[in-house]
């Protein structure tokens, strides 16, 4: 693969350019006329799973869709946006219980339910995205994301913890697990809740949620964010520790997590300023940079472990996205060079190993050496929402969006 030059990266019009490049993966092979989007692709744009849909990959598309529109206004972008959010609206939610599915099996003409675990993950997720279609012009989704909150504060919140719950079976009945993934995905979706509605109760939210992680949770575990807890949110240690498949609960601390903390701590004090966000959000950035960086071969690794250690090399997609956007976000707003230059050092390394200048988007995973081992560059939970949303974010702190 010829790697072209790399260009500036803190320009707008080529972060606007590369939002639309990587877009163009999806264009044209990505709407399903039957309903609702493809989401599993192989490297070249071939669709290997025309039946699976899952509830994260379908809650992406609509927010991927509607960034596209409110940076290029577009129609074909808008329309995207009520395809997606219908096919989240009419087939994905259960309307009896107001419940999600997790992931489903589409024929073309009707669903059939392959896990109908309710997690606090998703709705997190359906909520950002009626958020999103809601900027983009889809007026009912104003009643669709109220509705998905007042059901989350149901069955999902916990008053005494100050977070959410994390996951539920269709009965609503929660299982003893709890993790902080759910309740970061949350907050980033009350910020832009907010942004959307002007309505207080979300912002308010999002301060709880972050401050309940990133500074009491912090506190029990080393004053970095862990991922896994017990029912009485104690830090569970042990949870997924010889299990390296689960993506949404890995072992270790998430680098990634720590910068995209970083990143919705100056989002929430943009539009609710409190004096610990941007200290704690610098706090958050440094420890994963200087434990995660490989010195050798570039990028952040995947996950460190208790006593700082490595303790998963691979490199993730979305880690050096989430960061790059947290680096460029703390240099807007402290104005220190140092932050500049982390957002151009991880911005080239994706550049020059994740781009996939040939065949569009961006590859998913790669070993530490940045070797890619799979033909699937989107499978669940993909669909390059990291990617084009760091972007989004990034020029959003740069003033070069309208009203985001």
């Amino acid at each position: 693969m010829t790697i072209p030059a790399s260009p500036d990266f803190r320009s707008p019009a080529f972060l606007r350019q590369h939002v639309s490049w990587v877009m163009d993966f999806y264009n044209g092979r990505a709407i399903d006329p039957s309903g609702g989007m493809y989401h599993y692709y192989l490297d070249d744009g071939t669709v290997f799973d025309k039946r699976t849909r899952h509830l994260v990959n379908a809650t992406r598309f609509v927010i991927t869709h509607a960034m596209l529109f409110q940076l290029t206004g577009e129609a074909r972008y808008q329309a995207g946006v009520r395809h997606a959010v219908n096919f989240l609206r009419n087939v994905f939610r259960d309307p009896v219980t107001g419940g999600y599915a997790w992931m489903l099996d589409w024929d073309g003409k009707e669903a059939r339910v392959l896990d109908d675990t309710r997690h606090c993950y998703g709705m997190a997720f359906v909520m950002l995205a009626y958020a999103h279609a809601l900027k983009a012009g889809v007026e009912e989704a104003r009643g669709w994301l109220s509705e998905t909150f007042d059901l989350a504060e149901k069955h999902f919140w916990e008053p005494a913890a100050q977070l959410y719950a994390d996951e539920a079976g269709p009965d609503w009945k929660t299982s003893s697990y709890r993790g902080q993934n759910a309740n970061m995905h949350a907050c980033e979706a009350m910020i832009y809740c907010y942004a959307a509605t002007g309505e207080r109760r979300y912002i308010e939210r999002a301060e709880t949620l972050a401050h309940a992680i990133t500074v009491r949770q912090a506190a029990l575990a080393n004053n970095l964010i862990w991922e896994h807890y017990k029912q009485d949110w104690s830090v569970d240690w042990e949870y997924n520790l010889h299990d390296k498949t689960n993506i949404y609960r890995p072992w270790g601390y998430q680098p990634g997590h720590h910068t995209e903390w970083a990143k919705l701590l100056l989002q929430l004090d943009a539009h609710l300023p409190a004096d610990w966000h941007l200290p704690r959000a610098e706090e958050l950035f440094e420890a994963a940079v200087s434990r995660s960086w490989d010195k050798v071969n570039g990028g952040l690794h995947y996950g460190f472990a208790p006593d700082d250690s490595v303790c998963d090399g691979d490199k993730y997609h979305w880690v050096q996205a989430e960061s790059f956007a947290a680096a460029a976000l703390l240099a807007v707003r402290t104005g220190k060079a140092s932050y500049w230059a982390w957002y151009d050092k991880i911005w080239d390394y994706c550049w020059k190993h994740f781009v996939d200048h040939q065949q569009g988007a961006w590859f998913r995973i790669l070993d530490s050496a940045n070797l890619n081992h799979t033909r699937e560059k989107s499978p669940g939970g993909k669909v390059d929402y990291h990617n084009i949303g760091a972007s989004f974010d990034v020029l959003r702190a740069l003033g070069e969006t309208k009203g985001a």
